[in-house]
């Protein structure tokens, strides 16, 4: 607020009328509104009606003097500015009034009538700086609320977002794996003994990744390489799929080790695959170099290819697809253990057979297999759900809702069958 603001206000408490008619004269020019008071009980009963910013008292005064009087407004109303009109006489104890807080300024008698109005301006400048400065403060805060409460809202708002997205991505991903392995399946259908041997495939690739502890990119990789490795049979006769490998002829044995480079080739397009074409490519290559179709060697051959090699040779061994008779999972473990350090990378074969060891498994929670007309929301597949056919309906991890269980029960009913899903329950749930 400044002097020239004609709601500043100042208080003339002084017991000589003159003395009172005197200032109303000197501050009739500044614009200020001017009170007045013969005493100090008249000057605090009037600021108790009457909001002020400064109060102008005479030092001696019958009854309550200056210094009195405006310690009981530094008391009542610490706001208000506090000023003395004082003799030489009455220095001393003005002086201590003023070291007690009592008093902002002191005016000598007889006073300057320009150093007083100037006093009185800068006591009029220095209140409105003080309260811009609480002003501002007050607006600082507010915005300080509001900033906070924004960047609240705003993490509020980031984690959910965070947590749509990466649910969407789960989804996503889920669902390209759930291609691949439809895609899979289709391919398997041009002969019985090859339905699910892809999916038994990456189930084995991914239970060694994780035994080598291998980081989630490989991992992947190796998943999809896994379920995509016979690709190149599409460009194989039906006369050369259906025939033990032991058995070919030179000439379809020839066709035969061209698919491992044709699955590479069906992948050059897309740049999702660009991780798992390679693999694709070195899944028969051997440790000993003796493969094919490049004869890698050792550790030329890329790792998710050496795990690949382990897996499709266990599951080839235990359908007969070497050489026409199935061998038992004990038979083809040990098949594949034979072949450490000369087939297959020694490392792989370890991780491969520590997989099997007598160590007691983890707790798993709960699974069940519940006829369909059990299925909840909230179930989540633990196995492929296969059609008879051979063709995958629903992919491992799949979680259940109440349209796709509608479906599910619609699937049994129009094919007349009597079927149970493998489920894990929500972890809130008990069997």
């Amino acid at each position: 607020m400044t002097a020239a603001n004609q709601t500043w206000t100042v208080l003339a408490v002084d017991d000589e009328p003159n003395i009172l008619a005197a200032l109303r004269r000197l501050f009739r020019a500044t614009g200020w509104r001017i009170l007045t008071a013969a005493n100090g009980e008249e000057a605090l009963a009037l600021l108790a009606k009457e909001p002020v910013h400064a109060v102008l008292s005479d030092m001696r005064m019958p009854g309550m003097d200056g210094v009195q009087l405006l310690e009981k407004v530094r008391l009542g109303w610490p706001q208000f500015a506090r000023l003395l009109l004082t003799g030489q006489a009455d220095l001393g104890s003005t002086i201590g009034a003023i070291n007690r807080g009592w008093l902002h300024r002191y005016i000598t008698k007889p006073w300057n009538d320009d150093e007083l109005v100037l006093t009185l301006s800068q006591v009029a400048q220095n209140q409105q700086l003080e309260a811009d400065k609480l002003a501002l403060e007050r607006l600082t805060q507010q915005q300080n609320d509001a900033l906070k409460a924004l960047n609240a809202g705003l993490e509020a708002r980031v984690a959910v977002r965070t947590e749509e997205l990466a649910a969407a991505n789960d989804k996503l991903k889920r669902n390209y794996l759930t291609s691949i392995k439809s895609f899979t399946a289709l391919i398997e259908m041009r002969g019985s003994a090859q339905l699910g041997h892809a999916r038994q495939v990456a189930d084995l690739a991914r239970r060694i990744a994780r035994a080598m502890t291998l980081d989630a990119e490989t991992t992947q990789n190796l998943a999809i390489a896994a379920l995509l490795h016979d690709i190149g049979h599409i460009g194989l006769s039906d006369t050369v799929l259906a025939r033990p490998v032991n058995r070919l002829d030179r000439d379809e044995l020839r066709r035969y080790q061209l698919h491992p480079v044709l699955g590479e080739q069906a992948l050059l397009a897309s740049d999702d695959m660009q991780g798992a074409a390679p693999l694709i490519r070195a899944h028969h290559e051997r440790w000993d170099g003796q493969g094919f179709p490049d004869g890698l060697r050792g550790t030329a051959i890329p790792l998710g290819a050496r795990i690949l090699a382990v897996a499709d040779a266990h599951e080839d061994l235990r359908n007969g697809r070497i050489d026409g008779q199935a061998l038992s999972p004990l038979e083809a473990r040990r098949a594949v253990l034979a072949g450490r350090g000369t087939q297959f990378d020694p490392a792989v074969v370890d991780a491969f057979a520590s997989l099997f060891s007598t160590a007691p498994p983890k707790p798993a929670a709960p699974v069940l297999r519940l006829p369909t007309a059990e299925l909840r929301p909230g179930h989540t597949l633990t196995q492929d759900f296969v059609s008879p056919e051979g063709v995958l309906l629903l992919s491992v991890g799949q979680r259940l809702t109440d349209d796709l269980i509608e479906r599910i029960r619609a699937f049994e009913t129009k094919h007349g069958l009597t079927l149970k899903l493998a489920v894990q329950l929500p972890k809130e749930v008990t069997p």
